[in-house]
Order: C-alpha cells, then structure tokens, then sequence
C-alpha cells in the first residue's frame, strides 16, 4: 500500500500538496489535482486515518464496558450504541467483564468488581478512546466509574448517581402502569402480582406502576394479592398457585420467564390461558411469542437506552454540558404488546 510520501513522488509535487487535494482543500490547479487523484487510485493509496485521528488528539472511539453480553439485555443495546455511532462515523472497542458467567446473580449487590472494571478504563484509556460508555446487565445504584475520569462517561441501564455521569433506563413504572391499564380495561379488577427479588429496582418500579393504577381507577391496593418471585419460571409457578386460589382472574408476571411458570400451573389445572385466566408478562423475551396462546407483554426499550446512551456520550464529546444541580437521568419508554394471553371479560 503506498504512502503519501511515494503518492507524492509520483506526482512530483510536495507531500503538502497531495495533502490539500486528498482533503479538498484548494491552491491546486485542476490538472494536478486530476493527476494527484488519478494516480491515488492507480496505487490504492489509502489515508491514514489512525495517524490523522492521532495528529487531532481525536480517534473517534468510545470504549463499551459490557457486564456480561450472555445476558438477554445487553446486545440490544450494544446494537443501539453502535447504531448511533456508525451514523456519526464512530468505532467502538467492546470488552465483556463475562460477571454473570462468573458469579451468576450475586454480584449485582456487591462492588468487589469495581477494580476490574476500573482496570479495563484504564486499558481502554491507554487506546485513547473518547469516552467511556458502561452497560449493565441488570438496573442498580452502580459506583464504578470514578468521578474524576477525565473523558466523558455514560451509564446504559444502571443508575451512576453521579451528576457527572449521566444515566439512561427503563421506564419501568410507565411499562407496569401500560399492562395494567390494560388489564383493567379488558374487565379484569381482581389482579394478581408476581413480582421480582425485593431489592431489584426493576421489580420496586413495576410495583410503584401497578399501585398508581389501582389508585388511578379508585380500586384499593390489596398487597395480599402480590406474590413474591424471583425472576425465576419455577417461581412463577409457585406464586400462580398461591393466586389462583385467592380468585384473581389476571396475573401480571413481572418478567416473561415466571410468566411461562403461570401457564405451566394453569395447564395442570387443565384450564386454558386467555380463557379461564389471563396473563399477561414483561420484557418481550423471545420465548414470549412462542408460548401458547402468544403472552401479551412489554417490550423493553433496550436499542433506544443503547441508541440514546450514544447520543448522550457524542453531544458531551461535542461540547454538550451536564446539569450539575441534579442527577442526570433518561428513562426511555416501554411498549405494549398485546397477543391472545388476555380475556376481555367485560
């Protein structure tokens, strides 16, 4: 691959000026420019643009911190991220920290990660990304971005707490308060709750969402109708059976997975989804189309919370400034998606 050096051999003009004309700068006379062109493509000469970048003090990268990309959230939003990026001509230099393959769930309240996350900044740093854009795999108070860090840095599905670090996520109580509407809609006034872990942020929202309906509709909250999952399809067949017997005629599963559990209860019961009892789910997780009949649910906005994080990251890159009088923080909307899993009863 020949260089501008040699281009400008060629030519026999000044590296200065092949320069100018490769950059569509003026001063040449159009048959230099034609020659110094002409030959560029005869030799397939290619411009350095890692040396350019560098020469700039700008390498149009931003370094992406994923949790662990096996969980069913992450990729979406890599892919919102990277979406963005591309339009604004940006790379991204992906590393997996692989926690939920190494310590499952347990991490998720725990900081004795920070220093590897705060190791591979560094290594990003050291490749002179732009900034620092860090997914995580599951929302939470997360610390590990140091508030000194001296390049930009946003928080994709997590809470930084910092106003120096802005924070993009799920708007959960909006996506729990659209599937009940819903339900409620459909004639259903006796609803049954599955939630998620107590400590999960994720869980406290859909709740918050659930009782501001109930109240909006002038229904009283009955707490005896809340079951307490843990994410998990066996626990969702536990808290069905405890539902069932208390008469609900809808379950709202806090997740698609206890969901699933629900309509293994409600098959041994040798009663039908749709018909005897509604359900209805949360996240829009693939298996969700394919249970039977199809689970209403909400689709998480996990491409949008990528795609704005981005957004985000390269207006701070572009001069964009923080409120510095309050946390920084974007909850991006759910959507509903209604399948055949809900009866309208009234």
């Amino acid at each position: 691959m020949a260089t501008i050096k040699e281009l400008a051999k060629c030519c026999g003009v000044s590296v200065a000026t092949v320069s100018n004309i490769l950059n569509n700068k003026p001063g040449a006379s159009d048959k230099t420019r034609k020659l110094v062109l002409e030959m560029a493509e005869r030799l397939n000469y290619t411009p350095n643009i890692v040396a350019k970048n560098l020469k700039m003090q700008k390498t149009r990268s931003i370094g992406v911190i994923a949790e662990d990309m096996t969980i069913f959230s992450i990729p979406d939003i890599i892919d919102g991220i990277t979406d963005y990026c591309q339009k604004q001509e940006y790379q991204i230099l992906l590393t997996n920290l692989r926690l939920f393959k190494k310590y499952n769930d347990t991490y998720y309240n725990k900081d004795d990660y920070y220093e590897l996350v705060r190791q591979e900044i560094k290594k990003l740093m050291e490749k002179q990304v732009e900034g620092i854009i860090y997914v995580a795999a599951h929302e939470r108070v997360i610390h590990c971005i140091p508030d000194n860090l001296p390049i930009p840095a946003v928080m994709a599905y997590g809470y930084s707490k910092s106003r120096k670090i802005p924070s993009v996520v799920v708007d959960d109580v909006s996506g729990a308060a659209a599937i009940v509407t819903y339900l409620l809609d459909q004639g259903h006034k006796k609803v049954g709750v599955i939630t998620g872990k107590p400590d999960s942020l994720h869980a406290q929202a859909r709740l918050v969402g659930y009782q501001q309906v109930l109240f909006q509709n002038k229904i009283l909250y009955d707490p005896g109708l809340v079951a307490e999952g843990d994410w998990t399809r066996e626990s969702g067949y536990r808290c069905a059976a405890e539902l069932l017997e208390k008469g609900v005629s809808a379950i709202f599963a806090m997740n698609d997975l206890m969901a699933g559990g629900v309509y293994d209860r409600v098959e041994e019961l040798k009663q039908t989804i749709g018909n005897e009892i509604s359900v209805a789910g949360y996240d829009d997780r693939e298996l969700s189309g394919y249970y039977h009949p199809p689970l209403t649910t909400v689709s998480l906005p996990l491409h949008d919370i990528g795609y704005k994080a981005s957004e985000w990251m390269i207006e701070l890159l572009n001069g964009g400034e923080l409120e510095h009088t309050e946390e920084n923080v974007c909850a991006v909307e759910c959507m509903l998606l209604i399948r055949k899993s809900v009866k309208n009863i009234k």
